[in-house]
């Protein structure tokens, strides 16, 4: 990717719609414009027009009007990108939208590359790489919770944290290194005892935001829930219910789900992503046995497990202790099924767990389900101005940074030379400066844009 010509992109998704917008950014993004543009009031050119400003018109292709549109001029540096910015809002024709980028292309600019305004907008300072990176998670955010962490970081409160860690090591190391220019007088200029205070504090700091990974990641991706249970005890009627779709299979056969059925659904701002799995018995069958064995993999990988059983069964204690210790580190919720059947209260089975009854045939009680889900997820209680890592490669290197800090602060304990304390100070910068993009190279750069989408 070149930096100083001009690009082009049509910013909305494909598809007819009311109202399309088409980016151009570059030094001569508005002169571009100007050749293709004809605005309603003659008096000014495009490019002597105030920033910040819309402007009625028409689009032409030689004496051919190809439509009426506005066009918003933003002006270096105070554009996203920091360039010379034009937005063409037209109708949303595909076909209009076409033409117009057409005749862009044939006037100088060149159609842009996934990510290529937003890297341009890093290039140029407008924000750091993580707020770049936090971009693309707020244009896939499918849910209320995954919205306010990507926006918290968009917003720079990861980078605000990550400087701000930064500068204190780097003021350290200053001295530490200026230490090495007088090491035949063996004389100490950072105080070793302020230095051990900050990376206990930095550690500190780096743990909770290493921590955060685990909730941010469920935030982004989805909450697994896990349903379990004998076979006919509701499990695939609940599912549908939660998704008020008719996605899984219902049968008054034994064994009919012999696989884990998956699908995600938005409940209340919160992304849960529900698995129906196979029937827990003891069966001759092989391929409802693989079902049974996949279906305590999946208690593995979920948050939440909604332990399932029939309310008119006389057997829930025993079907509870079968599985007991492969659900005990799990959050756990008893569901009491086909309470409709019952003629008089539920014999509640002895369980630590919290219960819920229900009848997943009538939908009855399922907000109430639901309600306890959002509990259980603890999203709700996050803190709003808690940071939260939902990138993997921010994990990443949080976690090289935090076990770079645990060599400095070993190194403390031992009293090391300056010279290798200060490599390893060196080391928490440079993984620090990775996540925020102060150091970087054109194959990472590569690796985070590329899958952005194309006008963004």
């Amino acid at each position: 990717m070149t930096t100083n010509d001009t690009i082009t992109a049509i910013a909305t998704a494909p598809g007819s719609g009311a109202i399309a917008v088409i980016r151009v950014s570059g030094d001569e993004a508005i002169a571009v414009c100007e050749k293709i543009f004809i605005p309603a009031q003659k008096s000014k050119k495009l490019s002597e027009q105030k920033p910040n400003t819309i402007h009625f018109g028409t689009i032409k292709d030689k004496n051919e009007i190809i439509d009426e549109v506005l066009i918003s001029v933003f002006k270096a540096p105070h554009s996203y990108t920091g360039e010379n910015s034009v937005e063409i809002s037209c109708h949303g024709s595909s076909h209009i939208q076409r033409k117009i980028l057409e005749l862009l292309i044939s006037k100088g600019a060149r159609l842009a590359q996934p990510g290529e305004f937003t890297l341009r907008a890093f290039r140029n300072g407008k924000m750091d790489l993580s707020q770049a990176e936090a971009v693309a998670d707020l244009i896939a955010s499918s849910s209320e919770s995954a919205r306010k962490v990507a926006m918290k970081q968009m917003r720079g409160g990861f980078r605000n944290e990550i400087q701000n860690l930064r500068t204190q090591l780097l003021n350290f190391i200053s001295l530490i290194e200026l230490e090495l220019d007088f090491a035949e007088e063996d004389v100490e200029f950072a105080d070793r005892s302020e230095l051990k205070k900050l990376t206990d504090n930095i550690a500190k700091h780096l743990q909770k935001l290493i921590s955060s990974f685990k909730l941010g990641n469920v935030i982004k991706n989805g909450i697994p829930v896990a349903i379990i249970g004998a076979p006919n005890v509701g499990k695939s009627t609940l599912l549908n219910a939660l998704l008020n779709e008719d996605k899984a299979i219902v049968s008054d056969i034994p064994g009919t789900t012999r696989d884990s059925i998956e699908d995600v659904v938005n409940l209340h701002g919160v992304l849960f992503r529900f698995i129906d799995t196979a029937g827990i018995r003891h069966t001759s069958d092989t391929i409802e046995n693989l079902g049974i064995e996949r279906t305590f993999n999946k208690v593995q990988d979920a948050e939440i497990i909604l332990l399932m059983v029939d309310a008119t069964q006389n057997n829930i204690e025993d079907i509870i202790g079968e599985i007991k210790e492969k659900i005990k580190d799990k959050k756990t919720l008893l569901i009491i099924n086909k309470t409709d059947l019952l003629d008089k209260p539920v014999k509640l089975p002895d369980t630590d767990c919290e219960h819920i009854e229900i009848s997943a045939k009538n939908r009855e009680n399922i907000n109430q389900l639901i309600d306890k889900l959002i509990e259980l997820a603890g999203i709700s209680a996050i803190n709003q101005d808690e940071v939260i890592i939902s990138n993997t490669r921010h994990f990443e290197a949080l976690s090289h940074a935090y076990e770079a800090v645990e060599r400095v602060q070993e190194g403390l304990k031992t009293g090391i030379s300056s010279d290798f304390l200060s490599m390893d100070i060196r080391e928490v910068l440079h993984f620090l400066g990775e996540i925020s993009g102060e150091i970087t190279n054109d194959e990472i750069l590569g690796n985070i844009f590329k899958n952005f989408c194309i006008g963004k």
